[in-house]
């Protein structure tokens, strides 16, 4: 079962929806992606039997949680979800496992209230409820702080335009200390006994303490085997706390000295806007299938002949100050790595990114990855006389 919503809906996912022929709600996103295709769209009391007859469920985007909580009848998954939507709810539940971890909750209107001088640095200030970085600030010194304070209250306003309040809320934040060490994300999924079934564990590289982008993310075999163990034990050591059965995830973690810190955890979904494909483009198969079907990967097997390569995705950021006149020369970007793998191009007039690029990577053959997390992407802006 299968909930389709904005932004956006790849070809990998509309392929599998045919083929697999997988129940999907009719909805407007449904309808409009549906032209040309063959889905299996079913109508909204259909749906919600099927998952009461014990039908796995899975979102593309956050966007469907306000339907699921006002549709899906069903409590244990509900609060599993607040649970992972609440950023305070999440640390205050996996407090046992980490009693040390410093975290306050607070109203926006509170903000500009707080004694600096009293708050222990580096720290992260984000909403609540969050998604996709937005409201996400490093604060390093007083400057950082009142940067952050500063653009909290002047983007509120364009954050309610474009998310729902379950997907990002500007009422309350989080402050909690800053987890240092390197980031992973990972797709999974709990299965019907509770137990965590790993599909793809990526690097997310930064550019500096102050970057929160979501801009560079890489899988490949050495990070897989490298940590598929522990990230396996540490996901079904959180969910004897959680509880959460027959249920998709997207979880950000942190190594650091050794100790697996938890980020947070994204609820329904893989990795967001459908880039959970790279799982596809770098290993074969596709997570959702093996969520649907309660398949655990072959890891022995799939990483054959994946020695020394990184597969990455990478969010095409808008350059700063693009006008409706300029252009975003993807060619010009893609000629920039040695082996594109796809390209999705999105309404950059309208979105708040470019677009995404999968790419291979040798291992050894770092230098257009960390072009990737230091560039402005300014320099693919063209005019629509360059393009002619």
């Amino acid at each position: 079962m299968i909930i389709l919503d904005k932004p956006y809906i790849s070809n990998e996912m509309k392929d599998y929806m045919n083929y697999s022929q997988n129940a999907v709600l009719n909805n407007e996103m449904a309808l409009n992606e549906n032209q040309g295709q063959h889905f299996n769209v079913v109508e909204k009391n259909e749906f919600i039997k099927l998952y009461q007859n014990g039908e796995r469920l899975y979102t593309v985007s956050e966007n469907s949680i306000d339907w699921i909580y006002q549709n899906i009848p069903d409590e244990k998954l509900i609060n599993c979800i607040n649970i992972m939507k609440d950023k305070v709810k999440f640390r205050g539940l996996l407090k046992e496992m980490y009693p040390d971890f410093f975290y306050k909750e607070i109203a926006a209107s509170d903000l500009k209230n707080l004694d600096f001088s009293e708050l222990s640095l580096p720290l992260i200030i984000k909403p609540s409820v969050g998604f996709f970085s937005v409201g996400v600030y490093t604060v390093t010194n007083e400057d950082d702080w009142n940067f952050a304070i500063n653009d909290i209250f002047s983007s509120m306003q364009e954050w309610k335009k474009s998310f729902p309040k379950n997907v990002v809320s500007n009422s309350v934040f989080i402050l909690e200390q800053y987890i240092k060490g390197d980031e992973y994300a990972i797709d999974a999924y709990y299965d019907e006994n509770g137990q965590a079934v790993i599909l793809n564990i990526m690097k997310h590289d930064f550019s500096s303490i102050s970057d929160v982008s979501d801009r560079l993310y890489y899988t490949g075999k050495e990070i897989i085997e490298d940590h598929l163990m522990d990230f396996t034990v540490f996901l079904n050591d959180a969910n004897k706390h959680i509880n959460a059965r027959d249920f998709p995830l997207h979880a950000e973690v942190r190594i650091d000295d050794g100790r697996i810190m938890p980020i947070e955890f994204n609820p329904m979904r893989f990795a967001g806007w459908c880039c959970t494909d790279l799982v596809y483009f770098a290993f074969g198969f596709k997570t959702y299938d093996y969520y649907f079907k309660n398949t655990k990967p072959d890891w022995a097997t799939l990483l054959q002949g994946k020695e020394n390569k990184l597969y990455s995705l990478i969010v095409l950021d808008k350059p700063e100050n693009l006008k409706a006149i300029d252009v975003f020369n993807y060619e010009k970007v893609c000629d920039r790595f040695n082996k594109v793998i796809n390209l999705r191009r999105l309404d950059y007039q309208k979105q708040p990114i470019s677009g995404f690029l999968f790419t291979e990577t040798e291992l050894n053959n770092r230098e257009e990855l960390d072009f990737v997390i230091k560039s402005d992407f300014k320099e693919f802006i063209s005019s629509k006389d360059e393009m002619v």
